[in-house]
């Protein structure tokens, strides 16, 4: 534990699943009333940022004497992404895992992820889920341009960029589903602990 600042503190910890188990473990207490006041709680890869946190030497005993476990954390809300399966990498993707690019679409599609945390760009989600063995590496040159709503991987995570921007991810398909609006309530679709399946559909479908 780091403090940063002088209300602030930082947890590090081994990897996205003691970050999970950490983060539900910090705002089940938070919802109870038994967490000495912090005003935000923001999980990264292999840390959680405690921010506003009015007594830091009582937020710092708490958390040495937690033991957070993956069990104890509630399943989050489950958002449906139809996902049309035309990605550029896909084949790419297909070869480096052995498998057919139909295959590959089975793969990605059954499995059920979690948002592990938000960055880069407001909505976007580093989605968990994918066995280890399906990493797959940044590609070696990044593209100027990645079209809004495009499904893409990069080393153990799924991602879904939220508008046109750079990126160096593996792309495996689209949605029309609007990730990120800053006229609804809530602005992000994607937010820590939210459970996402990406359903293959025929291109026009892709839309909500």
């Amino acid at each position: 534990m780091l403090p940063v600042g002088e209300r602030a503190l930082l947890a590090e910890v081994a990897g996205a699943e003691e970050v999970g188990a950490l983060y539900a473990w910090l705002r089940a207490r938070q919802q109870a009333g038994e967490l000495p006041a912090v005003e935000e709680i923001v999980p990264a890869a292999r840390t959680v940022l405690l921010d506003g946190v009015a007594d830091v030497r009582a937020l710092t005993t708490a958390l040495r004497t937690a033991r957070p476990a993956a069990a104890d954390a509630r399943p989050g809300p489950l958002l449906e992404v139809p996902t049309v399966y035309d990605g550029a990498d896909l084949a790419e993707v297909a070869g480096l895992w052995g498998v057919s690019p139909e295959a590959a679409v089975r793969i990605h599609s059954g499995a059920e992820y979690t948002v592990a945390f938000c960055g880069f760009a407001p909505g976007f989600g580093y989605l968990t889920g994918l066995p280890e063995r399906y990493a797959v590496p940044r590609r070696d040159t990044p593209r100027s341009a990645v079209p809004a709503g495009s499904v893409a991987l990069a080393g153990p995570f799924t991602g879904v960029y939220p508008r046109s921007s750079p990126g160096g991810w593996q792309l495996l398909g689209r949605t029309g589903l609007p990730l990120w609006d800053a006229g609804r309530e809530p602005a992000a679709l994607l937010a820590p602990g939210v459970r996402v399946r990406f359903t293959p559909v025929r291109p026009g479908r892709e839309q909500p």
